[in-house]
């Protein structure tokens, strides 16, 4: 396992593992016609194009096992972890942990004072772990469908 710094080139691989991970590890917590409104396949073509500039923008990570990605997360300069995702047969490995891991020190490294996201009602738990409180249950709406998360938030502790 390796964890590198995002290159443009595999703006389309992890799109595809977004995909797909949204379609299988979140299909325990999310109705189809959700997972199909927060991630409808006929916009992937659009969303490379998106992603490539807001994952080259922010601070990206991937994790690579035999050059295949298995997992990525960025971090926005202002501290909004944006988007986090481990591929279906990797879930438990610390995978998720090593991404966030080093997405923290880097807000450290920003003298940033807090981190926050959005979590899906499948990734809650991960985040609770990490000391990320809930500031408030939230619904989005994608295409018409309402879709729950959570706006959770995390003091960041300076090392020094």
């Amino acid at each position: 396992m390796e964890i590198m710094k995002f290159d443009p080139l595999d703006t389309e691989e992890v799109v595809s593992l977004f995909y797909d991970t949204v379609h299988s590890v979140n299909s325990r917590d999310y109705s189809q016609s959700e997972l199909d409104a927060w991630a409808p396949r006929n916009e992937k073509e659009n969303k490379v194009k998106l992603w490539k500039e807001s994952l080259g923008r922010n601070i990206t990570y991937v994790v690579k096992m035999n050059n295949k990605i298995i997992g990525f997360s960025d971090l926005t300069h202002n501290g909004h972890l944006d988007r986090l995702y481990v591929h279906k047969e990797y879930q438990g490995k610390g995978i998720a942990t090593a991404l966030v891991d080093m997405l923290e020190s880097e807000a450290n490294k920003l003298n940033l004072l807090e981190i926050d996201t959005e979590a899906s009602i499948t990734a809650k738990p991960f985040f609770e772990q990490r000391g990320y409180k809930i500031i408030c249950t939230q619904t989005v709406e994608r295409k018409g469908v309402k879709l729950t998360n959570y706006q959770m938030i995390k003091k960041v502790t300076f090392l020094d």
